[in-house]
């Protein structure tokens, strides 16, 4: 159990906003998808309305890969969709934040700078990112996180609430609400399909194998499984890493009747928008081709899993969509959830920019903000971010004013 934001008196109190804000930027650092802040902007005005100081952390991009940016964009942004200024510090613990903070009347909105700057966020030092979760603590007297697609992570800004009282904001609530409830509630056939390019998947897949009926495998991970069965590859782009720690795990898989792969794939000689596609079995790819995409017989089999299934899981593309030439199987796969009638859960990531692209998020159940964190959450998992707000609930529930629910 947790605290919801309406259990939370929070006028005239520091509140530190968990939000995920890590929205796509093009190469002039403007936002072309605000879809995520958007989601959290119900929780920030319950929190402008009920007299809060609404202090907002959260990541943009990675910084282990020179792809981290400044939220300086995202509090300009959050401002025209506030219509109230929103007040941007360079660094998210320190002297200027604390006297920035200080300087908060009743409303106001205060962006900190992107916590991924800090190294001690990710390390893989349990003891440093207690340190700094304690640090990000010792800035508000309430914490909410909103993060729900960054909440399978144990990063310091999502522990906060080991410190400090913290509940769980508005969008998050709905999402876990939403997965829970179908998972719960779950009929038969429930088929679960999974694709992308990362090994990690390969113990999810074990995962959903002993909850579903079937798992349809599809993109770069089911060359994984070619490849360990012995089949030519060309040059297709796989996690070479999975394949030299896994084929153990592969092999095992393997031997699940429930596991079904393609038949036949898109193949092309280079990955490029105007490179002509030609489709082959999966037992004849050549050795100077790519597989791009699952092949038709593959999406029509799919296809019928899907029209026969009941409760649909769906987790990573089946091929390059990005590229028109390669999106088929991806393209096909979600119009057939959409046109089915049954529960269907979007994991989040590529899937969930798949279903936008072709404007079908609303024929689908529910569409995750996160992959990694609906995908542990499908499997039945525990997120730590959400075990740290059951935490802070057992620790500080005798303490807290428990406001009246709105």
């Amino acid at each position: 159990m947790y605290f919801t934001l309406h259990n939370m008196d929070v006028k005239n109190k520091r509140v530190l906003l968990r939000a995920d804000f890590n929205v796509p930027l093009d190469e002039n650092e403007q936002i072309t998808n605000d879809k995520r802040i958007r989601e959290t902007l119900p929780t920030i005005k319950h929190l402008i309305a009920k007299g809060a100081k609404s202090i907002i952390l959260t990541h943009v991009g990675r910084p282990d890969e020179k792809k981290a940016q400044t939220t300086d964009v995202i509090a300009k942004h959050l401002s025209k969709l506030l219509n109230q200024p929103v007040k941007k510090v360079n660094s998210c613990i320190g002297k200027e934040v604390e006297i920035a903070i200080k300087a908060m009347s009743i409303g106001d909105v205060l962006m900190l700078e992107n916590v991924r700057f800090n190294e001690s966020e990710k390390s893989k030092d349990e003891v440093k990112r207690k340190q700094f979760a304690q640090q990000l603590a010792g800035l508000c007297d309430i914490y909410i996180n909103d993060a729900f697609a960054n909440s399978h992570r144990d990063h310091a800004s999502m522990i906060v609430p080991q410190f400090v009282p913290g509940c769980i904001g508005l969008s998050a609530q709905t999402e876990l609400e939403i997965i829970n409830k179908a998972m719960e509630k779950k009929e038969r056939p429930f088929i679960s399909i999974v694709g992308g390019l990362k090994a990690d998947k390969l113990k999810s897949i074990h995962n959903l194998l002993t909850m579903s009926d079937n798992v349809l495998v599809g993109g770069s991970l089911a060359l994984l499984f070619l490849k360990i069965k012995g089949y030519q590859i060309g040059l297709s782009r796989i996690d070479t890493e999975g394949v030299e720690h896994a084929e153990s795990e592969i092999k095992e898989l393997l031997n699940n009747k429930k596991l079904i792969l393609p038949m036949d794939c898109t193949i092309t000689e280079k990955f490029d928008k105007d490179t002509k596609v030609s489709h082959t079995t999966v037992t004849s790819i050549p050795e100077n081709m790519m597989v791009i995409d699952i092949g038709p017989k593959t999406i029509e089999l799919y296809k019928k899993y899907i029209a026969s299934a009941k409760t649909i899981i769906w987790n990573g593309p089946m091929g390059a969509f990005e590229i028109p030439q390669f999106e088929q199987g991806t393209k096909e796969m979600a119009q057939a959830i959409a046109q089915s009638k049954a529960t269907s859960i979007v994991g989040g990531g590529d899937s969930a920019t798949a279903v936008e692209k072709y404007s079908l998020q609303n024929k689908m159940t529910h569409v995750a903000t996160g992959g990694g964190a609906s995908l542990m959450l499908l499997e039945g998992k525990k997120l730590p971010a959400i075990t740290a707000l059951e935490e802070s609930y057992a620790r500080y529930k005798t303490l807290m004013v428990t406001a009246n629910t709105v």
